[in-house]
């Protein structure tokens, strides 16, 4: 068991997990899956239609005979680390197919590694597949070769990421995202309901629902209805949100809302957190607080009212979490600039905060912008970002001792078992340790627990009375 450090990256997904050995004669793939929970899910999907065609998925390179690496093109340091992972692809197995964001720049992977077979862009599922079916022809035997109902899933079964929609109508000068996966695309309301349905008849006990603005959620379909259930359902996040959670209620798991833009209509989730529907749980990202930095950003610029609707949040749900990520060191950015930012932090009193050092990213607008900010004043403003947020997090957690906490077991040693509360998400904020009696937790159990230690960003407890 450890701790989370101060540092851990908001932007990526967990660790893919291969646990399924293959047949004899079967062809095999490997995957590695870099970046956030979105691209994850685009791994899960390609693996589920090539399970679907008889191929085998491999957890390590020698035991493959062609590997996909779905890349992150999101800053220039996960591109080095797209680039270092397609590299050691090719030197372990050396049959390497390139897809996800990263593909969006083929010249740019094919200068470095030229060797590749071949080089897709993100949700090419069709394209990927063409290249893998030219390495690695299927043999699918379908009395043998079975399917669950969810597909494949790289993350642990007790809980899944739901994706309901592509691409971002936002045009953040800091971000190519839009350049890469395009405008908004939302997916059919009943279609993510069904996907819901089958996760949790399928055991799933969280979901986290993501998107690049989830927010925005059905704004490109004019929120159309759609057949649920003998009635219809409206392609709107609230309404969504409503019937999802009313779904898990009839199995008690959690639906978890990432990636909220702070829209007004966001107010009209939060009663739906204060019944029980959803956690009462958001991830918004805020970026920053000064209204000129993020005027740069070509962001919304209302820090102000966004203390007045956090207040408002709160009012109406007393126990919401909520989490978000900044950037610090924008071009411009001046030390007053930042000061502004660490007094709203002061006044925000965010329950999860994560931060990113701006770097710049070939095709952002944001490179061209004056006055860019030396590399050891980002450090440093970075380091006192850190702390501020360390220093509220840790007042926070120590309010929770000698509460009594729902969590959700996530893994098991000898050590004890490693949870999480409701205010927590899977890999990027904290988690409860239970280190007594923890012996028969098995992953994806829930109990409750008593509060009884806090550090910086983890609390402790012991199994209350059962």
């Amino acid at each position: 068991m450890s701790s989370n450090p101060p540092n851990l990256r908001p932007d990526l997904a967990p660790l893919p997990r291969f646990d399924a050995a293959p047949r004899p004669g079967q062809p095999t793939i490997g995957m590695v899956s870099l970046g956030c929970p979105k691209a994850l899910v685009d791994s899960e999907r390609i693996l589920t239609r090539l399970r679907a065609e008889g191929y085998a998925i491999s957890p390590d390179y020698k035991g493959a005979e062609a590997v996909i690496v779905n890349t992150c093109g999101f800053l220039d340091s996960a591109k080095a680390e797209s680039l270092e992972a397609i590299g050691e692809a090719l030197k372990e197995n050396g049959k390497v197919i390139v897809t996800g964001c990263l593909g969006a720049e083929p010249e740019f992977i094919t200068g470095v590694h030229p060797k590749v077979m071949a080089v897709t862009g993100p949700q090419q599922y069709e394209q990927v597949l063409d290249a893998v079916h030219g390495a690695v022809p299927p043999a699918p035997d379908p009395f043998v070769d079975l399917l669950p109902a969810t597909g494949v899933k790289l993350t642990p079964r007790h809980f899944s990421y739901l994706k309901i929609s592509e691409g971002c109508n936002h045009a953040c000068k800091f971000c190519i995202i839009p350049d890469m996966r395009g405008k908004l695309v939302s997916r059919p309301a009943h279609a993510v309901l069904r996907e819901a349905e089958k996760l949790l008849d399928a055991g799933v006990r969280e979901l986290l629902v993501i998107s690049q603005d989830t927010s925005a959620y059905g704004l490109d379909r004019k929120y159309d209805q759609n057949p649920w259930k003998g009635g219809a359902v409206r392609s709107h996040i609230t309404d969504l949100t409503r019937e999802m959670g009313k779904l898990a209620q009839g199995t008690g798991a959690w639906v978890r809302l990432h990636y909220v833009y702070p829209y007004p209509h966001v107010r009209d989730l939060i009663p739906l957190m204060a019944e029980g529907l959803v956690l009462p749980y958001l991830d918004i990202p805020f970026q920053h607080a000064h209204p000129d930095v993020l005027k740069r950003m070509a962001r919304p610029a209302a820090s102000a009212k966004t203390l007045d609707e956090i207040a408002a949040w709160r009012a109406a749900c007393p126990d919401i979490v909520l989490r978000s990520t900044f950037i610090v060191g924008y071009p411009g950015e001046t030390e007053e600039e930042f000061q502004y930012l660490l007094d709203w932090m002061d006044a925000a009193q965010l329950d999860r905060v994560g931060c990113f050092q701006y770097e710049n990213v070939a095709g952002a607008r944001s490179n061209a912008l004056p006055d860019h900010v030396p590399d050891d004043v980002k450090q440093d403003r970075w380091d006192r970002f850190m702390e501020k947020a360390q220093e509220i997090s840790a007042a926070k957690l120590e309010a929770r001792v000698g509460q009594m906490e729902q969590v959700i077991v996530d893994s098991v040693d000898d050590e004890g078992a490693t949870c999480r509360t409701r205010a927590d998400a899977p890999e990027i904020d904290g988690n409860l340790f239970i280190d007594e009696g923890f012996e028969d937790l098995r992953p994806g159990d829930m109990v409750t627990v008593e509060v009884e230690e806090a550090s910086e960003y983890d609390l402790w407890g012991r199994i209350a009375d059962r």
